[in-house]
C-alpha cells in the first residue's frame, strides 16, 4: 500500500526565491550601470540651471 505525502510546496518556494534572486540581482546590476549616466544628466541639468532655467531650454 502507497502512502501518499502531502505536497507542502517547498520545492517551489525555493524555485520562487531563487527567481527573485536572480531578478533583484540584475535590477542591482542594471542600476549600479546606469549610475554614472545618472550622474552625468544630474551635473547638466545644474549647468543649465535647472528648474530655474524656465523657458530657455524647452
Amino acid at each position: 500500500m502507497k502512502i501518499e505525502h502531502k505536497r507542502t510546496g517547498t520545492a517551489v518556494q525555493r524555485v520562487l526565491a531563487a527567481e527573485a534572486a536572480v531578478v533583484g540581482a540584475l535590477l542591482l546590476a542594471l542600476f549600479v550601470a546606469e549610475i554614472p549616466s545618472v550622474l552625468r544628466e544630474m551635473k547638466i541639468w545644474r549647468i543649465s540651471g535647472g528648474l530655474r532655467a524656465g523657458h530657455r531650454y524647452p
